[in-house]
């Protein structure tokens, strides 16, 4: 699976996790370097707290684009640290 925003892979990885139909790339996966730490957290009441980072590429920021759970739920445990994306990351295989 890769994942792209703005013409650039900014994580791929043939081991994602699948829950509620996102992908979610291993920590080792994604490029850091377009990854920026954002302080929004939202939660969940069945995999916990999730933080949030902005994604950067060529200039150009996607705020709150990829998000992670540090101290998922037991339930979750699986994702732990993992990141899955939305707002126009295009996720594809």
């Amino acid at each position: 699976m890769k994942a792209i925003w703005n013409g650039q892979i900014i994580a791929e990885s043939e081991n994602t996790v699948v829950v509620e139909g996102n992908h979610y790339f291993p920590p080792g996966t994604i490029k850091k370097e377009f990854f920026k730490v954002s302080s929004k957290q939202t939660g969940c009441p069945w995999k916990g707290t999730a933080s949030y980072y902005h994604i950067e590429v060529d200039g150009n920021v996607n705020k709150d684009a990829a998000w992670h759970y540090p101290e998922p739920k037991e339930a979750a445990k699986e994702i732990k640290d993992h990141v899955a994306f939305w707002k126009g990351v295009e996720v594809t295989s």
